[in-house]
């Protein structure tokens, strides 16, 4: 691991796909001339996030991953590119890959808890529209050794543990909490991933739009293995940026050294 920039875009996607992916490789090509080294967008960063409407956006041949890798290759820089519709086959997932500085896909997830829920004021059930992942993969890079979960996932404290044992030092995790839970779990959550795994944690989250059927909570952040909140965007569209230290990981998890004073045995 070394140190390095991590950016995190969020934008407000509309209903023209392309102009919201255009839109994002221009905040991309800013956050390199800013010196960053990964990028991380949001959770179908490029549509608003209507479950209905998202069957007719799915790809599948990698349209949207390929525009991203020849902007990755163009620029040098690792991008995760949040998560897109995909068709694999017979079943459909909600994926997100890592893309290294050649352009090459080195990670790929797709999302394993789907949310289905069903409040007073908002009901959803996404295993209408995706099949589940089953797979927590890391990878390592120059960067650190780094794990991809999708925003419900992070409510699951085994699949970060799952990370985390595999030796995750960054775990970047494209979000859309609501309005609902947002407010009362978002920090709450993201912040005891990164303290009980003791990673960095990117949440990188849509914009607030108030006009589209489903409100974003934004507040995408950047939190260290302490639980220190690096850097913070509000609700409306940003970009935020943060240094990411393997200096404060060695010191945490040397000084509190969680991960090896488990007692599986018992567990």
């Amino acid at each position: 691991m070394k140190k390095f920039k991590l950016a995190v875009i969020q934008n407000k996607p509309i209903k023209n796909k392309e102009e919201s992916i255009n839109y994002v490789i221009k905040k991309i090509e800013e956050a390199s001339n800013n010196n960053s080294d990964l990028v991380v967008l949001p959770e179908i960063f490029y549509y608003p996030y209507e479950l209905r409407s998202l069957p007719k956006i799915e790809e599948a041949n990698k349209e949207t991953l390929n525009k991203l890798a020849l902007t990755a290759k163009k620029l040098g820089i690792y991008i995760c590119t949040g998560s897109t519709v995909e068709k694999v086959g017979s079943k459909r997932f909600n994926k997100s890959y890592l893309i290294n500085r050649s352009g090459d896909v080195i990670l790929e997830y797709c999302k394993s808890h789907l949310f289905d829920v069903n409040f007073n004021n908002l009901r959803t059930r996404e295993s209408l529209v995706f099949d589940r992942g089953d797979t927590f993969p890391i990878v390592e890079t120059e960067l650190g050794k780094i794990g991809i979960l999708i925003c419900y996932d992070i409510r699951f404290p085994e699949a970060a543990r799952k990370l985390a044992l595999q030796g995750a030092e960054i775990i970047l995790v494209p979000a859309a909490f609501n309005t609902v839970t947002g407010p009362l779990h978002w920090h709450i959550i993201f912040r005891a991933r990164a303290i009980e795994n003791q990673v960095f944690l990117a949440a990188a989250s849509p914009a607030l739009d108030m006009e589209a059927k489903y409100h974003a909570y934004g507040h995408s952040m950047i939190i260290d293995p302490w639980g220190t909140i690096l850097s913070e965007a509000g609700v409306n569209e940003d970009m935020i940026y943060s240094e990411i230290d393997p200096a404060v990981l060695m010191e945490v998890r040397g000084k509190l050294p969680l991960l090896k004073h488990r007692r599986p045995d018992i567990y």
